[in-house]
């Protein structure tokens, strides 16, 4: 049964919470258009491979757009989820010369694979539609000759958020100025090492956060000297059949789509130990072990394990012997750096 245009009676099965959401937002949206807000395309950072690009990106309602362009301005992380979703709308697709439409979800959200021949490196595709302005999203084209990748957690990998802690979580997502975010030290040193001497390798970044913060996180590595990439994220809210995603079943799922699309890759995994990077790390070298070039782990210090919600884990944790020498544990990116190089990894 095709998905269910707003406006319309919602699908028999439709979770009640989900039924819930889209009448709302049915209500919102007139009164928004009444009000001059209008569709805009938010493209995300998508990726692909020889004859195939994967797309994604969201159509939101939006306030028109007044501020002076160019101008710079601080950030607060609940601004990126005050916006209403476009609901089964149209967008059009170009790419290699090859015009595609996909449909959004409930979400606004598109997420697509198309045909199209595009050489390795940075591209683009171009996303449009009738009452929105037409924006470029990159898309990372993998080189088949490539082997080596990096697959990053984000929250406390990269980024000092303490996740698991409701209420600081909270207050670094929905209050904390964007510039205010910290990053972990030496991590993007090492990433740039890492792709400095493995040419080509792409950097996957993949967390449980919010589509919503997508824009928020690309500045973040931005401006921390981070390799561009694409994020992997996933959406918060009801869906078809439960309350909320799964953020351990986005990872995992994540993880084995990319190991089927890039067969040939082996990717480093990088973590830390403050969630549950370990374990869905382990289930996917026990499940892959020739996609797995190593698992670096960004170990917390006892307060930072503390502030995450789990206790500090020991040095000696018996981690190690899941893939050889190559499960690796350091406080910082210089640390891991230098276990890598030992390892054999750079």
């Amino acid at each position: 049964m095709p998905p269910t245009p707003a406006g319309q009676l919602a699908i028999p099965n439709l979770h009640r919470a989900a039924r819930i959401e889209d009448a709302v937002h049915a209500l919102v949206e007139r009164r928004l258009r009444r009000t001059g807000w209008r569709t805009n395309i938010i493209a995300y950072t998508g990726y692909g491979g020889p004859g195939w690009v994967r797309v994604m990106c969201r159509v939101l309602l939006g306030r028109p757009d007044t501020r002076q362009r160019g101008r710079l301005e601080k950030v607060r992380g609940w601004r990126s989820f005050t916006t209403l979703p476009a609901k089964h709308v149209t967008v059009t697709i170009e790419t290699g010369g090859v015009v595609h439409e996909a449909r959004a979800d409930r979400s606004g959200f598109i997420d697509t694979v198309v045909e199209a021949t595009l050489p390795p490196g940075w591209g683009s595709v171009r996303l449009s539609m009738p009452d929105a302005e037409p924006v470029e999203a990159p898309v990372r084209i993998l080189d088949p000759e490539v082997r080596f990748g990096i697959i990053s957690d984000i929250d406390d990998t990269v980024m000092v958020t303490a996740l698991p802690r409701p209420l600081l979580a909270a207050w670094n997502t929905f209050v904390l100025d964007e510039h205010a975010r910290a990053a972990v030290p030496g991590m993007a040193v090492l990433y740039e090492r890492l792709v400095t001497a493995h040419p080509g390798a792409p950097v996957f970044y993949l967390s449980t956060g919010a589509w919503n913060v997508a824009p928020t996180l690309t500045r973040f590595l931005s401006r921390h000297l981070y390799p561009a990439g694409p994020l992997l994220l996933t959406d918060w809210g009801p869906t078809q059949d439960r309350w909320f995603r799964s953020g351990r079943e986005h990872k995992r799922a994540t993880l084995a789509r990319l190991a089927k699309e890039f067969p040939d890759v082996r990717w480093l995994l990088v973590g830390d130990d403050g969630q549950h990077d370990q374990e869905i790390y382990r289930e996917f070298v026990a499940a892959h072990p020739d996609n797995v070039a190593g698992v670096a782990i960004r170990r917390l210090s006892p307060a930072q394990a503390v502030l995450a919600g789990s206790l500090p884990i020991p040095h000696d944790h018996p981690t190690e012997g899941l893939v050889g020498q190559k499960w690796l544990s350091a406080p910082d990116g210089a640390g891991l750096w230098t276990l890598l190089r030992g390892a054999g990894l750079v």
